[in-house]
């Protein structure tokens, strides 16, 4: 009887430890339509696939799984936005090795995150990222052509850098006003932010769509009811994965990939976000 209970035992434990890495390992993808009379003609049917918050995770051999999902999704371009790295390890060679892998594929744009400031090793990140091909936004945009048609991407720094006399709002408020000087008035606008606790002032700038992370996905996710805590938004956040919106604004948020202070999740798998605009006809 008791060599029967510890079988049971440790069958037990074994598929526990099954299920805990399939679920901090076993990368999904979601996929997301955004449809508006707004998107310029040329981009209908343009594909973006949306990746955040690797942590400096490994994702197979040169990141080769990650790599594989992204490049069979046939993106327009990729963009990234913040926590390519962790501040609490060493190194990031393995957030390199995928940006390289990644810039083969389509043009990739990125925007910096928390860690990346709190690691204090931002710049000389940044230097190999633009050494890569990735175009860093840093409080700046930049111009997508497709066909005759055109939007503006637009990527602003993580408030926890900046003046510390400021609020991370204020200091949001500030890049965001320098980030969009010389956009044409009535641009199909695309935000590339960190941070998505902020989508009403998001809303309130204007833009049309906009890519988050941050949240990891509420790390522990509780069926029918969703994320159980979120850093800047605490408990049952609201804005921890999928798409919200807001007037005009679409902000769609990344559960990320790769974990940091909490180190598991649950019910919760990496993501890859794809999303595909669609032109409506007015």
């Amino acid at each position: 009887m008791l060599k029967k209970k510890l079988i049971y035992i440790m069958v037990g434990i074994v598929a526990f430890a099954y299920f805990v890495y399939f679920q901090n390992n076993s990368i999904v993808t979601s996929k997301t339509v955004i449809r508006s009379a707004d998107i310029p003609n040329g981009f209908h049917q343009y594909k973006i696939v949306h990746l955040s918050d690797l942590h400096s995770k490994n994702f197979g051999r040169d990141q080769q799984i990650l790599v594989r999902k992204v490049s069979q999704l046939k993106p327009n371009i990729i963009v990234f936005t913040g926590d390519l790295i962790d501040s609490n390890r060493v190194g990031d060679e393995a957030s390199l090795i995928l940006m390289k892998e990644l810039t083969t594929i389509v043009p990739v744009y990125y925007v910096s995150g928390n860690h990346e400031w709190w690691s204090g090793t931002f710049s000389s990140l940044e230097s190999s990222l633009n050494d890569l091909g990735v175009r860093v936004l840093r409080n700046e945009h930049d111009v997508v052509d497709k066909g005759n048609d055109k939007m503006y991407i637009v990527g602003i720094d993580d408030p926890a850098h900046g003046s510390k006399s400021l609020t991370e709002r204020e200091r949001t408020e500030d890049v965001i006003v320098e980030s969009i000087e010389g956009i044409e008035k009535d641009s199909f606008t695309i935000l590339l932010s960190h941070r998505p606790e902020m989508l009403d002032l998001y809303a309130a700038s204007g833009f049309d769509i906009v890519f988050a992370g941050h949240a990891h996905g509420g790390q522990v996710r509780i069926p029918f009811i969703g994320g159980l805590v979120a850093p800047n938004q605490g408990f049952f956040p609201t804005y921890t994965a999928g798409k919200h919106e807001l007037n005009q604004t679409v902000m769609v948020v990344s559960r990320g990939l790769g974990n940091s202070i909490i180190p598991l999740r649950l019910f919760n798998r990496p993501e890859i976000v794809e999303i595909t605009l669609e032109v409506l006809d007015s």
